[in-house]
Protein backbone atom coordinates (compact mmCIF):
# COMPACT_ATOMS: atom_id res chain seq x y z
CA UNK A 1 0.00 0.00 0.00
CA UNK A 2 2.71 2.57 0.68
CA UNK A 3 5.15 1.29 -2.02
CA UNK A 4 1.88 2.49 -4.16
CA UNK A 5 1.00 5.41 -2.37
CA UNK A 6 4.56 6.15 -3.38
CA UNK A 7 4.87 5.49 -7.06
CA UNK A 8 1.66 7.52 -7.59
CA UNK A 9 3.02 10.36 -5.88
CA UNK A 10 6.43 10.22 -7.90
CA UNK A 11 4.28 9.45 -11.00
CA UNK A 12 1.59 12.75 -10.08
CA UNK A 13 5.00 15.03 -9.26
CA UNK A 14 6.40 14.26 -12.91
CA UNK A 15 2.99 14.70 -14.49
CA UNK A 16 2.68 18.56 -12.80
CA UNK A 17 6.13 19.20 -13.97
CA UNK A 18 5.89 18.24 -16.90
CA UNK A 19 2.40 20.71 -17.55
CA UNK A 20 4.25 23.46 -15.88
CA UNK A 21 6.76 23.33 -17.91
CA UNK A 22 4.62 22.48 -21.09
CA UNK A 23 2.47 25.51 -20.08
CA UNK A 24 5.31 28.23 -19.33
CA UNK A 25 6.74 27.14 -22.66
CA UNK A 26 3.80 27.40 -24.72
CA UNK A 27 2.55 30.62 -23.19
CA UNK A 28 6.11 31.82 -24.19
CA UNK A 29 5.22 30.72 -27.87
CA UNK A 30 2.31 32.59 -27.91
CA UNK A 31 3.49 36.09 -26.57
CA UNK A 32 5.62 36.80 -29.65
CA UNK A 33 8.88 37.62 -27.56
CA UNK A 34 10.28 34.31 -27.62
CA UNK A 35 14.03 34.37 -28.09
CA UNK A 36 16.20 31.52 -29.60
CA UNK A 37 17.72 31.19 -25.81
CA UNK A 38 14.20 31.03 -24.72
CA UNK A 39 13.66 28.02 -26.98
CA UNK A 40 16.03 26.10 -26.22
CA UNK A 41 16.41 26.27 -22.61
CA UNK A 42 12.42 24.94 -22.73
CA UNK A 43 13.24 22.48 -25.28
CA UNK A 44 15.99 21.30 -23.08
CA UNK A 45 14.20 21.02 -19.98
CA UNK A 46 11.59 19.44 -21.51
CA UNK A 47 14.24 16.85 -22.95
CA UNK A 48 15.46 16.63 -19.33
CA UNK A 49 12.19 15.64 -17.96
CA UNK A 50 11.15 13.34 -20.29
CA UNK A 51 14.66 11.57 -19.77
CA UNK A 52 14.62 11.72 -16.00
CA UNK A 53 10.71 10.29 -15.91
CA UNK A 54 12.03 7.44 -18.41
CA UNK A 55 14.69 6.32 -16.04
CA UNK A 56 12.29 6.00 -13.19
CA UNK A 57 9.38 4.42 -15.60
CA UNK A 58 12.22 1.96 -16.06
CA UNK A 59 12.79 1.08 -12.85
CA UNK A 60 11.40 -2.63 -12.30
CA UNK A 61 9.95 -3.29 -8.89
CA UNK A 62 11.55 -5.55 -7.63
CA UNK A 63 9.71 -6.08 -4.10
CA UNK A 64 12.21 -4.16 -2.37
CA UNK A 65 11.64 -1.05 -1.06
CA UNK A 66 14.87 -0.23 -0.57
CA UNK A 67 16.10 -1.03 -3.88
CA UNK A 68 12.97 0.26 -5.74
CA UNK A 69 13.83 3.85 -3.77
CA UNK A 70 16.76 3.84 -5.09
CA UNK A 71 16.47 2.76 -8.04
CA UNK A 72 13.74 5.29 -8.59
CA UNK A 73 15.42 8.47 -6.97
CA UNK A 74 18.93 7.82 -8.91
CA UNK A 75 17.16 9.34 -12.42
CA UNK A 76 15.17 11.82 -10.79
CA UNK A 77 18.55 13.21 -9.16
CA UNK A 78 19.73 12.88 -12.58
CA UNK A 79 16.89 14.87 -13.70
CA UNK A 80 17.51 17.63 -11.37
CA UNK A 81 21.18 17.93 -11.97
CA UNK A 82 20.26 17.75 -15.78
CA UNK A 83 17.71 21.30 -15.29
CA UNK A 84 20.25 22.79 -12.62
CA UNK A 85 23.00 22.57 -15.10
CA UNK A 86 20.79 24.45 -17.53
CA UNK A 87 19.92 27.53 -15.19
CA UNK A 88 23.93 27.53 -15.23
CA UNK A 89 23.94 27.79 -19.18
CA UNK A 90 20.73 29.77 -19.58
CA UNK A 91 20.09 31.69 -16.11
CA UNK A 92 20.79 34.79 -14.63
CA UNK A 93 19.68 34.98 -11.36
CA UNK A 94 22.69 34.89 -8.57
CA UNK A 95 20.67 33.34 -6.36
CA UNK A 96 19.07 30.81 -8.56
CA UNK A 97 22.42 29.91 -9.88
CA UNK A 98 23.48 29.48 -6.37
CA UNK A 99 20.96 27.04 -5.87
CA UNK A 100 21.60 25.47 -9.34
CA UNK A 101 25.29 25.15 -7.67
CA UNK A 102 24.19 23.25 -4.94
CA UNK A 103 21.71 21.09 -6.36
CA UNK A 104 24.52 19.40 -8.59
CA UNK A 105 26.73 18.78 -5.74
CA UNK A 106 23.58 17.67 -3.52
CA UNK A 107 22.37 15.50 -5.67
CA UNK A 108 25.59 14.08 -7.63
CA UNK A 109 26.38 12.68 -3.52
CA UNK A 110 23.37 10.99 -3.13
CA UNK A 111 23.39 9.40 -6.79
CA UNK A 112 26.44 7.90 -5.63
CA UNK A 113 25.14 7.02 -1.99
CA UNK A 114 22.49 5.46 -3.42
CA UNK A 115 24.12 3.14 -6.44
CA UNK A 116 26.65 2.24 -3.63
CA UNK A 117 23.55 0.58 -1.47
CA UNK A 118 22.36 -0.72 -4.72
CA UNK A 119 26.14 -2.15 -5.47
CA UNK A 120 25.84 -3.36 -1.40
CA UNK A 121 22.62 -4.55 -1.86
CA UNK A 122 21.65 -8.54 -2.68
CA UNK A 123 19.24 -8.52 -5.53
CA UNK A 124 16.07 -9.60 -4.49
CA UNK A 125 15.10 -13.05 -4.58
CA UNK A 126 11.84 -13.79 -6.40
Amino acid sequence: MRRTIALTSILVTSIAGIALAQSVHHGNANSGGTTSADSTFASQMMQAMDRMDSGMMAAKPTGDPDRDFAAMMIPHHQGAIDMAKLELIYGHDPVLRRLAQGIIVEQQQEIEMMQRSLNERPASQP
